[in-house]
């Protein structure tokens, strides 16, 4: 599609970012609650499960959203992931086993599978090429604003009302970021009507294969953030830490600070200086937070943390989106996902693992991840030369 301006800043390209905001606010502020909610039901043992389950399913249906996101068109596909969102915020009340939240869970993913990737792909339309770093900073500024705020407000409609007024809040995050959608313009050129024979995969539409050193990082880089969300809670009560969205709040803000600048830097220096420095810091906050002995210190390894994440992701997102095929951008955009989905949910299967309420091994857990990071610099660093070469 032709870019018509220079800029950025664009009427949809607000639009899109205010919907990315309300739809990150709408499933992230359950998470702090999520692990005692399940304790309480008596599924203490199932704490892994919360992201696990969440990330199985949006990987699963990563490929039909990219299939669909180069066909129905992007503004459809990202109506779908807010409208899953929509409609589970009502029935958490309703389903009140453990089998039943689990279940929920693997629904809930659905969302994440089709949002994020056609919105990638939306924005990667708008901008011009040169400035697709630039973009996917600042639109991840306001996606993560929404994850950052979320967790707190989560926190705070629980305290002060109910867990269940938490999960309608959640679903009226999700219709407003439905309503804007409907504002929007449709960037694919060729949009086809949805047909339920588009919902037939080959294996040539789950991986675009030009991404995959890209998706090789996001993958290994992820496995730490699923460990955060699964175990996190709990490390920062046991250090002192009283409301359980602060950690989120604070590597949420130095992440939205570094996005205005990460972004717009890897279009002049290169995605892969700024990947590994990321990486580097990435790796040092992971030990940091094992090391942690107080809340003052757990907070300052999560404004590193922030730093390191808020560098990475549009980074490599932008990355993704230099390898991939322009006919194919929505299955390099799910692609990347599912490796960013398998990362997260082998984190928390990990951490869920080795934790099971033993406080003693989450510095263990995040040891094991900051290994894991520098694995994935040594592989950019020696692994991607190599691939390169063949």
């Amino acid at each position: 599609m032709q870019k018509s301006s220079e800029s950025i800043y664009t009427l949809q390209f607000a639009l899109v970012c205010l919907s990315s905001f309300l739809f990150s606010a709408s499933f992230n502020m359950l998470i702090p609650e999520l692990p005692a909610y399940l304790t309480a039901m008596g599924g203490a043992h199932y704490k892994g499960l919360i992201i696990a389950l969440f990330t199985l399913t949006a990987g699963f249906s990563r490929p039909f959203s990219g299939k669909l996101t180069d066909t129905i068109g992007r503004v459809p596909v990202m109506a779908v992931g807010s409208m899953v969102c929509f409609v589970c915020g009502f029935l958490y009340p309703v389903l009140t086993t453990v089998a039943g939240f689990l279940l929920l869970r693997l629904v809930h993913g659905f969302s994440t599978g089709f949002k994020p990737t056609a919105t990638a792909a939306y924005v990667a339309d708008l901008v011009p090429v040169h400035r697709w770093g630039e973009a996917m900073g600042v639109h991840g500024v306001c996606f993560s604003t929404g994850l950052a705020i979320g967790p707190a407000i989560g926190s705070l409609i629980t305290d002060h009302f109910s867990i269940d007024v938490l999960f309608y809040s959640s679903s009226l995050f999700a219709l407003m970021s439905i309503v804007i959608l409907a504002n929007m313009k449709e960037t694919l050129p060729d949009q086809q009507k949805f047909k339920f024979s588009l919902l037939k995969i080959s294996r040539k539409d789950i991986i675009e294969w030009r991404v995959i050193p890209a998706t090789v990082i996001i993958f290994m880089s992820y496995i730490s953030y699923g460990a955060i969300l699964t175990v996190i809670s709990d490390w920062s009560g046991h250090l002192g830490t009283s409301n359980k969205g602060l950690f989120f709040m604070v590597f949420t803000i130095t992440s939205l600070l570094i996005r205005f600048v990460a972004g717009k830097a890897s279009d002049q220096y290169g995605r892969i200086v700024i990947l590994k420095i990321s990486l580097a810091l990435l790796a040092v906050a992971m030990l940091w937070v094992g090391f942690a002995a107080s809340s003052f210190s757990l907070m300052a390894a999560s404004a590193l943390y922030g730093i390191a994440t808020g560098m990475l992701s549009p980074t490599a997102t932008a990355w993704t989106v230099d390898l991939s095929d322009p006919e194919h951008r929505g299955k390099a955009m799910a692609t990347m996902y599912i490796a960013l989905e398998a990362g997260i949910g082998f984190g928390a299967l990990l951490a869920g693992w080795l934790f099971i309420s033993d406080i003693s091994m989450i510095p263990v857990i995040f040891y094991c991840c900051s290994g894991v990071t520098l694995l994935a610099l040594l592989y950019l660093q020696y692994g991607y030369k190599v691939k390169k070469l063949v």
